[in-house]
């Protein structure tokens, strides 16, 4: 480690701490009192040994020519300054913009991005179920409710019930698949390593959609007592993916409808993550 490095200290469950390393044995970091409320931070000169605690110390590397002093001098016009904020205003933020000049954060880019999956996802189905119960020429999720909600959906797109089913998935996968490739966005102050994961993770999101979405219709084509894709095998279908949980066809379809963004979310992540470790053996 070296003066004007990017340094950051792991804790528990991966939490990382960041700092500016002096190269003399002193960091600069965003932070309270040991073992004081994070409302008291500042930007402060600590120990390199304060600093890292019983954490395990490595650098964050960046592409592209790093300027240490002009690095230091960032993190020694701040010194002083409070107004900690978990979300927007960090450890990580400081540490980066001394180094970059952008104020950003992975790790809340992490956690905004796996709740976003979550959240639009869950509207994305609630809203395609509630739709199913209300667009039909029967009304509710009875089996010919569902049956006919997704075929006046599927209609809309010159299909059937199946494309129905296609359709109401379709957008909280596209949610998701923005999502993602949000956090998962090139960046040109990044290794090369990193940046060629990410793009490889971007892919892996759409990838993951069209999976999700095939799976899904191949399950309520395989899984029910009556195989194929009629009106009868559809009900079946998604019959037996809701017993599967413990529902009937109103749980199979949530679970038909939400597969492609779910898809979209973990295939990205773990095209990404089985890169990353690739790139290192």
């Amino acid at each position: 480690m070296a003066r004007g490095d990017h340094i950051r200290a792991t804790r528990d469950l991966g939490h990382h701490h960041d700092a500016i390393d002096l190269g003399d044995g002193w960091v600069i970091h965003f932070a309270a009192d040991p073992g004081g409320p994070k409302a008291t931070a500042s930007i402060r000169l600590d120990t390199w040994t304060t600093f890292a605690g019983d954490g395990v110390v490595g650098v964050r590397p960046y592409g592209g020519t790093i300027d240490p002093e002009r690095t230091v001098a960032r993190a020694e016009s701040r010194l002083g300054e409070t107004g900690y904020d978990l979300i927007a205003n960090n450890c990580e933020h400081f540490a980066r913009w001394c180094v970059t000049g952008d104020h950003t954060s992975e790790q809340v880019w992490a956690v905004a991005s796996a709740g976003g999956v979550v959240g639009t996802t869950v509207v994305g189905v609630t809203v395609g179920v509630d739709l199913i119960a209300s667009a039909g020429a029967v009304a509710g999720l009875s089996g010919s409710g569902i049956m006919s909600g997704l075929a006046t959906t599927g209609a809309v797109v010159g299909g059937g019930a199946v494309a129905g089913l296609v359709t109401l998935g379709a957008v909280p996968a596209m949610a998701s698949v923005v999502i993602v490739n949000r956090a998962l966005r090139d960046d040109g102050m990044l290794p090369d390593d990193e940046r060629e994961a990410r793009a490889s993770g971007r892919l892996g999101t759409v990838a993951g959609a069209g999976i999700g979405t095939v799976g899904g219709i191949g399950a309520v084509s395989a899984l029910g007592a009556v195989s194929g894709l009629s009106a009868a095998g559809i009900s079946s279908g998604l019959a037996a993916i809701g017993a599967g949980v413990g529902g009937g066809m109103g749980a199979g379809a949530i679970l038909v409808i939400g597969a492609p963004a779910a898809g979209a979310a973990l295939l990205g992540y773990g095209v990404y993550r089985v890169v990353r470790w690739l790139q290192t053996q």
